[in-house]
Protein backbone atom coordinates (compact mmCIF):
# COMPACT_ATOMS: atom_id res chain seq x y z
CA UNK A 1 0.00 0.00 0.00
CA UNK A 2 1.40 3.39 -0.95
CA UNK A 3 0.31 6.93 -0.15
CA UNK A 4 0.12 9.84 -2.63
CA UNK A 5 3.86 10.49 -2.36
CA UNK A 6 4.60 6.85 -3.15
CA UNK A 7 5.71 6.01 0.40
CA UNK A 8 4.76 2.55 1.56
CA UNK A 9 2.02 2.49 4.22
CA UNK A 10 1.48 -0.53 6.47
CA UNK A 11 -1.90 -0.49 8.18
CA UNK A 12 -4.52 -3.11 8.94
CA UNK A 13 -8.08 -1.77 8.87
CA UNK A 14 -10.71 -3.92 10.59
CA UNK A 15 -14.32 -3.75 9.40
CA UNK A 16 -17.42 -5.70 10.39
CA UNK A 17 -20.67 -5.63 12.28
CA UNK A 18 -20.95 -4.10 15.75
CA UNK A 19 -19.98 -6.82 18.21
CA UNK A 20 -17.69 -8.61 15.73
CA UNK A 21 -14.67 -7.87 17.93
CA UNK A 22 -12.91 -5.18 15.88
CA UNK A 23 -11.61 -3.22 18.88
CA UNK A 24 -10.70 -6.30 20.93
CA UNK A 25 -8.96 -8.04 18.04
CA UNK A 26 -7.39 -4.74 17.00
CA UNK A 27 -5.63 -4.13 20.32
CA UNK A 28 -4.22 -7.68 20.47
CA UNK A 29 -3.24 -7.63 16.77
CA UNK A 30 -1.45 -4.29 17.22
CA UNK A 31 0.57 -5.75 20.11
CA UNK A 32 1.39 -8.84 18.04
CA UNK A 33 2.56 -6.78 15.03
CA UNK A 34 4.27 -4.06 17.07
CA UNK A 35 1.87 -1.49 15.59
CA UNK A 36 -0.09 1.38 17.09
CA UNK A 37 -3.83 0.92 17.64
CA UNK A 38 -6.51 3.41 16.64
CA UNK A 39 -10.27 3.08 17.25
CA UNK A 40 -11.95 5.33 14.70
CA UNK A 41 -15.13 5.62 16.82
CA UNK A 42 -13.02 7.17 19.60
CA UNK A 43 -11.44 9.58 17.09
CA UNK A 44 -14.93 10.63 15.96
CA UNK A 45 -16.08 11.12 19.57
CA UNK A 46 -12.96 13.13 20.37
CA UNK A 47 -13.30 15.40 17.32
CA UNK A 48 -17.02 15.95 17.90
CA UNK A 49 -16.85 16.16 21.69
CA UNK A 50 -19.77 13.80 22.26
CA UNK A 51 -20.77 10.14 22.23
CA UNK A 52 -21.78 8.31 19.05
CA UNK A 53 -25.38 7.77 20.16
CA UNK A 54 -25.66 11.50 20.95
CA UNK A 55 -24.52 12.38 17.42
CA UNK A 56 -27.00 9.92 15.93
CA UNK A 57 -29.83 11.34 18.07
CA UNK A 58 -28.90 14.89 17.06
CA UNK A 59 -27.95 14.49 13.38
CA UNK A 60 -29.85 11.33 12.41
CA UNK A 61 -28.32 8.23 10.88
CA UNK A 62 -27.34 9.84 7.56
CA UNK A 63 -25.95 12.92 9.33
CA UNK A 64 -23.81 10.70 11.52
CA UNK A 65 -22.56 8.78 8.47
CA UNK A 66 -21.36 12.07 6.95
CA UNK A 67 -19.40 12.91 10.11
CA UNK A 68 -18.01 9.37 10.24
CA UNK A 69 -16.95 9.45 6.58
CA UNK A 70 -15.25 12.83 6.93
CA UNK A 71 -13.27 11.81 10.01
CA UNK A 72 -12.29 8.39 8.62
CA UNK A 73 -11.21 9.85 5.28
CA UNK A 74 -8.84 12.18 7.15
CA UNK A 75 -7.08 9.50 9.22
CA UNK A 76 -3.37 9.41 8.47
CA UNK A 77 -1.50 6.48 9.95
CA UNK A 78 1.36 4.10 9.34
CA UNK A 79 2.07 0.80 11.08
CA UNK A 80 -1.32 1.04 12.77
CA UNK A 81 -4.25 -1.32 13.31
CA UNK A 82 -7.44 0.69 12.81
CA UNK A 83 -10.71 -0.59 14.25
CA UNK A 84 -13.63 1.10 12.50
CA UNK A 85 -17.26 1.55 13.39
CA UNK A 86 -19.68 -0.94 11.84
CA UNK A 87 -21.19 1.72 9.56
CA UNK A 88 -17.85 2.79 8.04
CA UNK A 89 -18.82 1.03 4.78
CA UNK A 90 -21.49 3.66 4.05
CA UNK A 91 -18.72 6.20 3.42
CA UNK A 92 -17.20 5.39 0.03
CA UNK A 93 -14.63 8.21 0.29
CA UNK A 94 -13.40 6.85 3.63
CA UNK A 95 -13.29 3.27 2.33
CA UNK A 96 -11.28 4.29 -0.74
CA UNK A 97 -8.89 6.15 1.58
CA UNK A 98 -8.50 3.04 3.74
CA UNK A 99 -7.84 0.93 0.60
CA UNK A 100 -4.98 3.30 -0.24
CA UNK A 101 -3.36 3.22 3.20
CA UNK A 102 -3.69 -0.41 4.20
CA UNK A 103 -5.20 -3.86 4.06
CA UNK A 104 -8.90 -4.09 4.91
CA UNK A 105 -9.87 -7.16 6.94
CA UNK A 106 -13.54 -8.04 7.38
CA UNK A 107 -14.24 -9.84 10.66
CA UNK A 108 -17.16 -12.03 9.62
CA UNK A 109 -19.59 -13.53 12.13
CA UNK A 110 -23.06 -15.02 11.82
CA UNK A 111 -26.12 -12.97 12.68
CA UNK A 112 -26.71 -15.27 15.66
CA UNK A 113 -23.23 -14.65 17.05
CA UNK A 114 -23.58 -10.88 16.59
CA UNK A 115 -26.99 -10.85 18.28
CA UNK A 116 -25.59 -12.84 21.21
CA UNK A 117 -22.78 -10.32 21.72
CA UNK A 118 -24.80 -7.10 21.45
CA UNK A 119 -26.69 -5.47 24.28
CA UNK A 120 -28.76 -2.30 23.83
CA UNK A 121 -28.09 -1.21 20.26
CA UNK A 122 -28.89 2.46 20.90
CA UNK A 123 -26.25 2.69 23.63
CA UNK A 124 -23.62 1.21 21.30
CA UNK A 125 -24.23 3.86 18.66
CA UNK A 126 -25.51 1.36 16.09
CA UNK A 127 -27.03 3.19 13.15
CA UNK A 128 -30.42 1.59 12.58
CA UNK A 129 -32.88 3.30 10.28
CA UNK A 130 -36.48 3.76 11.34
CA UNK A 131 -38.14 0.33 11.50
CA UNK A 132 -34.89 -1.54 10.79
CA UNK A 133 -33.89 -4.44 13.03
CA UNK A 134 -30.53 -6.15 13.47
CA UNK A 135 -31.31 -8.90 10.92
CA UNK A 136 -32.18 -6.35 8.21
CA UNK A 137 -29.07 -4.34 9.04
CA UNK A 138 -26.93 -7.48 8.83
CA UNK A 139 -28.36 -8.45 5.43
CA UNK A 140 -27.80 -4.91 4.11
CA UNK A 141 -24.20 -4.64 5.27
CA UNK A 142 -22.71 -8.07 4.53
CA UNK A 143 -22.30 -7.51 0.75
CA UNK A 144 -20.72 -4.11 1.44
CA UNK A 145 -18.19 -5.53 3.91
CA UNK A 146 -17.33 -8.28 1.43
CA UNK A 147 -16.95 -5.81 -1.45
CA UNK A 148 -14.45 -3.61 0.41
CA UNK A 149 -12.49 -6.39 2.14
CA UNK A 150 -9.05 -7.43 0.98
CA UNK A 151 -9.28 -10.35 3.42
CA UNK A 152 -12.45 -11.99 4.78
CA UNK A 153 -11.72 -13.56 8.17
CA UNK A 154 -14.42 -16.01 9.27
CA UNK A 155 -14.35 -15.57 13.05
CA UNK A 156 -17.11 -18.03 13.92
CA UNK A 157 -16.11 -20.19 16.90
CA UNK A 158 -12.54 -18.84 16.95
CA UNK A 159 -10.76 -17.37 19.96
CA UNK A 160 -9.22 -13.90 19.88
CA UNK A 161 -5.78 -15.55 19.76
CA UNK A 162 -6.76 -17.70 16.77
CA UNK A 163 -8.19 -14.69 14.90
CA UNK A 164 -5.11 -12.56 15.59
CA UNK A 165 -2.73 -15.35 14.54
CA UNK A 166 -4.64 -15.89 11.28
CA UNK A 167 -4.72 -12.17 10.42
CA UNK A 168 -1.01 -11.77 11.27
CA UNK A 169 -0.19 -14.67 8.93
CA UNK A 170 -2.49 -13.45 6.15
CA UNK A 171 -1.13 -9.92 6.23
CA UNK A 172 2.54 -10.93 6.55
CA UNK A 173 2.81 -11.30 2.75
CA UNK A 174 1.33 -7.84 2.21
CA UNK A 175 3.91 -6.11 4.41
Amino acid sequence: MHDKEGKKRHNVILIGMPGAGKSTVGVVLAKRLGYAFLDSDLVIQSKEGRLLHEMIADKGVEGFWQIEESVNASIEADRTVIATGGSVIYGSRAMEHFKQIGTIVYLKLSLEAIADRLGDLSERGVTLREGQDLAALYEERIPMYERYADIIMDCENLSIREIVTAIAELTADVF
